[in-house]
């Protein structure tokens, strides 16, 4: 089937004209090479049907890819792996907090800041030198949805009350509120926290600085990515709050205490090494 006037049904039920190249581009975002993404390609073409699930296109891309590369894979299934950090949203704000902390901040989280009016709970503080940011993250664990104004018009009453109470802020000279989440905004979304001063950083924004593009830059993916464990093994993993697929490497103790057969420990530590590397190291 061409491709031409060939549409797909996102998450959110909407519809949008299905493009190849957005396709190429994802596989080879997870390094696959153009060869590899092409073959995957090729093999889809007859399979594409008009107005299927881009969920559906892409299972079975993602199962194409696996059959070439597992490390590959995982890359892949980076957006799904995120929704699987859930249902709560600790472990997600345990993550922002690694991904900035290795950007060089000292971070907090779930902590407690007297506004002048009233208590606040500030998902992630995040400091370096003279600058503060303060971040509610705003965790999603289905796809189609969006985070809309509503959240940064509360948000922002919360990071006003704060700065009105400045002992909180202590010797920093540079404050900056944060929406963090792994799903989309709304363009009221986006118009308000703009006029407010307010960072967003989602799944897909700020376009070449987005959630997605810290997280491939630092090799931060979380476990839930991993094609070497189950489920059960993810899930027994992140109650340990065991959140980074590098912190396995130092913690092949606790993989086995969750039952994961030792000689398995090899095939996991080799995936951990070939998936989190940086990709500003390739």
């Amino acid at each position: 089937m061409s491709h031409k006037n060939f549409n797909i049904q996102k998450a959110s039920g909407k519809e949008e004209s299905f493009s190849m190249e957005k396709l190429r581009n994802s596989l080879m975002r997870s390094k696959a090479t153009y060869e590899e993404a092409e073959l995957i390609i090729d093999e889809l073409r007859s399979q594409l049907v008009p107005g299927m699930s881009t969920n559906k296109l892409y299972s079975m891309a993602y199962r194409l890819l696996k059959k070439q590369n597992n490390h590959n894979a995982s890359r892949y299934y980076l957006k799904r792996a995120m929704m699987e950090l859930g249902p709560s949203g600790y472990p997600f704000e345990k993550y922002i907090a690694a991904l900035f902390q290795a950007e060089g901040f000292q971070t907090q989280t779930g902590i407690i800041l007297e506004g002048k009016c009233v208590t606040h709970e500030i998902d992630v503080k995040a400091k370096k030198d003279q600058l503060l940011y303060l971040m509610e993250c705003k965790y999603k664990n289905q796809g189609g949805v969006s985070v809309d104004v509503k959240v940064p018009l509360y948000i922002n009453s919360r990071f006003d009350d704060v700065l009105d109470n400045r002992s909180q802020l202590g010797h920093f000279s540079k404050f900056q509120g944060w929406i963090v989440t792994n799903a989309r905004f709304t363009d009221d979304a986006k118009a308000y926290a703009r006029c407010k001063g307010i960072e967003l950083l989602g799944w897909e924004y700020p376009n070449g600085n987005a959630l997605k593009d810290r997280i491939d830059a630092s090799g931060l993916y979380p476990i839930t990515c991993m094609s070497s464990l189950t489920e059960e093994e993810k899930r027994a993993l992140l109650e340990e709050e065991i959140v980074l697929a590098k912190d396995l490497v130092m913690n092949e103790k606790l993989v086995l205490k969750i039952g994961v057969h030792p000689h398995r420990i090899k095939q996991i530590m080799n995936e951990v090494n070939s998936l989190c590397v940086p990709s500003n190291e390739d």
